[in-house]
């Protein structure tokens, strides 16, 4: 069986080492590329070109996708993006496993949700899933902050960001992600309003974001065990079946990035 991540940049992805892992483990013969993607690109084309039987989607397609599926699962339809599409009897079907990602990243670090103020900065696909965990989560308030202020859905800009304390951060953006790992999307005077810091950047590990926080003695969530869980969720979804070597899979996967 083939699979593949699709995005348009992908020099930073350890999706190719996770899934290959995660065959050997079970001894599949399964194959894992890495697609770089231009904008234009049909995705039944590319699912036809490369004889794939399932994709992840990463920056910046998870929602350019939906308009090639077939059917879309309930979780991916409410939170308006995808990141995960199997391919069975010639149909495409899309679901959303970054909720479960981060959804994991939030209980296994036990960071209370319910009642506290979340702040997201990014508004592409990713936070979308963020946005949907912290409201389920039961969060007092959450606001998304982007370069364009939007009043009617609670977006405001960075200058507005400045004058905001809350209990949690999480950066959905890829500023900080490899190559340009010196870069934080706010800065330290921002990061001081908030009680914890998480980023879903997985490489490099420790974000310059997360470290600026770290040396604040806030507490941080690094994004690696949200790539490890998502993508185990996919590979559930495209075999029909549960993978019990979980933990394996996250210690493996930090002594790769960490090693």
């Amino acid at each position: 069986m083939n699979y593949a991540l699709i995005g348009k940049k992908l020099g930073h992805s350890y999706s190719k080492i996770l899934h290959e892992e995660i065959y050997n483990t079970l001894g599949l013969k399964d194959r894992y590329s890495l697609i770089e993607l231009e904008e234009d690109f049909n995705l039944r084309d590319v699912f036809n070109e490369y004889d794939l039987d399932g994709v992840n989607v990463t920056i910046p397609y998870k929602q350019t996708v939906m308009k090639f599926l077939d059917k879309i699962s309930a979780e991916a339809e409410k939170i308006g993006s995808v990141n995960t599409v199997l391919k069975k009897d010639g149909l495409l079907y899309g679901y959303n496993t970054d909720y479960f990602g981060f959804k994991y990243i939030l209980t296994s670090n036990d960071v209370k949700v319910d009642g506290k103020r979340a702040v997201i900065l990014g508004s592409g696909g990713a936070s979308k899933a963020v946005y949907q965990v912290l409201l389920d989560m039961k969060a007092k308030d959450i606001l998304l902050v982007s370069r364009r202020k939007d009043n009617k859905n609670d977006v405001i800009d960075y200058e507005d960001l400045k004058s905001v304390k809350g209990d949690i951060i999480i950066n959905t953006t890829p500023v900080g992600m490899f190559p340009v790992v010196d870069n934080s999307p706010v800065s330290e005077s921002v990061i001081k309003n908030f009680d914890t810091v998480v980023d879903i950047i997985y490489n490099p590990y420790n974000t310059k974001f997360l470290s600026i926080a770290n040396d604040l003695g806030k507490k941080v969530c690094f994004g690696l065990d949200m790539l490890v869980m998502q993508g185990i969720k996919s590979f559930e979804i495209w075999k029909g079946m549960e993978y019990k070597k979980k933990e394996y899979i996250i210690d493996f996967m930090r002594g790769k990035v960490n090693g």
